[in-house]
């Protein structure tokens, strides 16, 4: 490494080698690769400190506090806007109080307050939404969770995890290592992406659902070819699977088909509009039970062709429904004609 002409520099060396090397560096090491002596890295050591969160690890290695480390961000105009959208998406699908993103929120818009004060001032006010505990549900459990995977995720040290199963309500222990997080707007949820020992495999996990969490000593590597938009690529939202996608194919009503067409839903979507109005849909997806919400919700608007699965799971609710409302259900669609939702009712 080139050597700093001021201690300053050398100040900011020291930090930003740490920062590179998770397992930390002995004072021997930093001072050779920044060709100072040893005794000038101990000397500084009270500094680095108060600046960077540099502490002394057991076995005397040198490490940074990622936790306290502060960045510093440039930001343009329209960068600023970008980053408010994101500001404002998150605002409006988080439920559970999250200090940190306040704080974030709250310097971001004070950062901005001379370039874009309209932005800063709105800042400010969706920083004030996250810190409302009317708003916001205190949970410290998914506080300390996300807080531990977020330094194991940086500092590529395995966790050890206790998760419950959605479907029996049972605990059960995993040793993990995290090797991606993402949120999940749908549910207003985030889910972590990584190794589970057992079975020795990628899993995910809902960290709404991990009870308890301890960060080892052990460190990971995440393999080279680990790629969460490959992983992902086929998934609706936070499901993927091994298996092939399958092909969707919806038909939207005339009158909602201008609202489809103006979003992409989907990587892998194709629409084509039909003589009578109504749009083809149609798109390759990882795993069809998680759209289920999704199409659940343009209601009357929207009927499934294929695949004969997720037909079948639709019309089974429009079923379920129409009993819920006290209409007389047909025990099976009428013969020999197409199967509709309107099949199901007798009039």
């Amino acid at each position: 490494m080139e050597k700093a002409s001021t201690k300053t520099e050398r100040l900011f060396q020291i930090a930003a080698l740490l920062l590179t090397h998770p397992e930390g560096l002995s004072q021997a090491e930093l001072a050779r690769r920044l060709r100072v002596h040893r005794s000038t890295i101990h000397r500084y050591l009270p500094e680095l400190t108060h600046q960077y969160g540099v502490y002394e690890m057991e076995d005397g290695r040198l490490a940074i506090d990622r936790s306290r480390y502060l960045t510093r961000v440039h930001l343009t105009l329209h960068e600023a806007m970008a980053l408010f959208l994101a500001v404002r998406m998150m605002v409006s699908r988080t439920d559970r109080y999250y200090p940190h993103a306040a704080s974030a929120i709250r310097k971001l818009g004070a950062a901005l307050e001379r370039l874009a004060p309209f932005i800063s001032k709105h800042m400010a006010c969706a920083a004030a939404e996250m810190d409302d505990p009317v708003n916001r549900r205190g949970d410290p459990v998914y506080l300390e969770v996300l807080e531990t995977l977020t330094l194991a995720w940086s500092e590529r040290r395995k966790v050890r995890v206790w998760h419950q199963h959605e479907r029996t309500g049972r605990v059960y222990e995993y040793v993990f290592a995290p090797y991606f997080i993402e949120p999940y707007p749908v549910g207003q949820t985030a889910h972590v992406i990584g190794h589970r020992e057992p079975p020795g495999a990628i899993r995910t996990f809902k960290i709404e659902r991990i009870r308890r969490i301890q960060k080892l000593s052990q460190t990971y590597e995440i393999p080279a070819d680990f790629d969460p938009r490959a992983l992902l690529a086929d998934a609706w939202g936070i499901w993927y699977t091994d298996e092939e996608p399958v092909e969707v194919v919806l038909k939207f009503h005339p009158r909602v088909a201008h609202r489809v067409r103006e979003t992409r839903w989907h990587r892998s979507e194709q629409v084509e509009e039909q003589p009578d109005g109504s749009l083809l849909w149609r798109a390759r997806v990882a795993e069809v039970r998680e759209m289920v919400p999704w199409i659940r919700g343009w209601g009357a608007d929207v009927e499934v062709l294929a695949p004969k699965e997720l037909r079948e799971t639709m019309m089974g609710e429009a079923r379920r429904l129409a009993l819920m409302y006290g209409w007389h259900v047909a025990s099976s669609p009428v013969p020999d004609r197409s199967t509709t939702l309107q099949d199901f009712f007798g009039g």
